[in-house]
């Protein structure tokens, strides 16, 4: 490794080290400014947007039927984000991405247009896409970047027994269900098991938190300066990349 990479690893994780604390000490601070309280799930109702996806939901799984006939051309999450290495191993969790920190990603959109009209509907949408989770793969315990935003799964795709395929923030456990959305705080701890022998498969949904106007204020300062660090510049990078990679796939396949 030359110096000029020593160089720029040590300060990518002299970043990811500030960063860390600085988001410490504003967990509580977004959790006080919250106008949705502070628990680790919340009642889907209490977000209109979810009633919609509801109400949509066999046509947003039929668009990702089609997605799934490329299932060996879909991403991982650590292809997209390097960062999600420990979380993310093999080819357990691949994730096609709808739209990334904001950006939409206009060909993968255009595979899903009815998916993409109800997200582009959500308020203070972030990041959406289809997270595949394998049979008998466990994700451990971890937490997102931010309380400033929740996390929205819509099942999709949920094997029969319940039991075995399920979600726990802090002490809380839930279960995923067809046609049913379940919120919940992503910056809490949280950890996931897939123990059944089928795919589970959600639309998962990051959007920002209701918060009082201060908090709207911070959160959206911190978003904006988080946005120019390598932890979300390279996945947008991956993002594209493995978007066209994609299309090429879907392409080809069209061609015969």
């Amino acid at each position: 490794m030359s110096a000029v990479d020593r160089f720029r690893t040590y300060r990518r994780q002299k970043i990811k080290f500030v960063g860390r604390l600085l988001l410490k000490r504003l967990s509580d601070f977004f959790a006080w400014q919250s106008r949705v309280g502070d628990t680790p799930f919340f009642e889907p109702d209490v977000f209109p947007f979810t009633a919609d996806l509801e109400g949509s939901w066999e046509a947003i799984r039929d668009e990702l039927l089609e997605i799934m006939r490329y299932r060996e051309a879909i991403p991982t999450f650590h292809e997209v984000s390097p960062d999600q290495s420990r979380i993310s191993t093999g080819r357990n969790w691949q994730t096609f991405v709808l739209f990334g920190f904001k950006q939409k990603m206009a060909k993968n959109c255009a595979l899903c247009p009815r998916t993409t009209q109800m997200l582009e509907r959500i308020p203070g949408l972030q990041t959406a896409w289809f997270s595949i989770l394998a049979p008998r793969y466990h994700v451990p315990r971890h937490k997102g970047v931010t309380r400033g935003l929740l996390t929205c799964h819509l099942g999709l795709i949920v094997p029969p027994e319940k039991e075995l395929c399920r979600i726990s923030v802090k002490e809380e456990t839930r279960h995923w269900e067809e046609g049913r959305a379940l919120v919940f705080d992503d910056g809490m701890r949280h950890e996931v098991w897939n123990d059944s022998d089928q795919d589970r498969v959600v639309l998962l949904i990051q959007f920002t938190r209701p918060m009082r106007p201060l908090g709207r204020v911070v959160n959206g300062s911190l978003l904006s300066l988080a946005k120019f660090t390598a932890y979300f510049k390279e996945p947008k990078k991956n993002m594209a990349r493995l978007e066209e990679e994609f299309d090429d796939v879907v392409q080809k396949h069209g061609t015969g």
